[in-house]
């Protein structure tokens, strides 16, 4: 396989909620919601990078698509990571997403492994850390 991820969508509870967080709160490009005029198709789409969409779709219209079941569990089955460029935009990001409503989960802090970061958790509680990884510093 190659790796060719473009989209990854999240699925959320409360659709108009969780574009005002990820749109209003943390600035994130998006036309807002399309598909409403298909019974399970609203969707909103928004850019994380070139040619990367973070998709936000109602948790039914997942399960409904897939045939899974929706669960009402909470699990850590993983984390989005967010890699930024210095220790102060780790800091700027995570009191940007709090003033956004998000759940500090880890206040951001120095690793064990000589990197910075902290957790936050969205409306829908999905795992994000943003990281400063002196290793992994993002092209600008």
């Amino acid at each position: 396989m190659k790796p060719r991820i473009t989209v990854i969508t999240l699925a959320v509870e409360d659709l108009e909620r969780s574009l005002r967080f990820y749109r209003d709160g943390l600035g994130l490009p998006t036309p807002g919601i399309i598909g409403q005029e298909f019974e399970y198709g609203a969707v909103a789409f928004l850019d994380l990078q070139a040619h990367v969409k973070l998709a936000l779709w109602p948790r039914d219209s997942l399960s409904h698509d897939t045939g899974i079941p929706v669960s009402q569990t909470i699990s850590v089955n993983g984390s989005l990571g967010h890699n930024v460029a210095s220790k102060a935009e780790v800091d700027e990001v995570m009191a940007q997403a709090s003033a956004a409503g998000a759940t500090i989960v880890k206040p951001a802090q120095d690793t064990f492994w000589g990197g910075y970061s902290g957790y936050f958790q969205d409306p829908d509680q999905h795992l994000w850390e943003i990281v400063w990884n002196p290793q992994l510093l993002p092209e600008e």
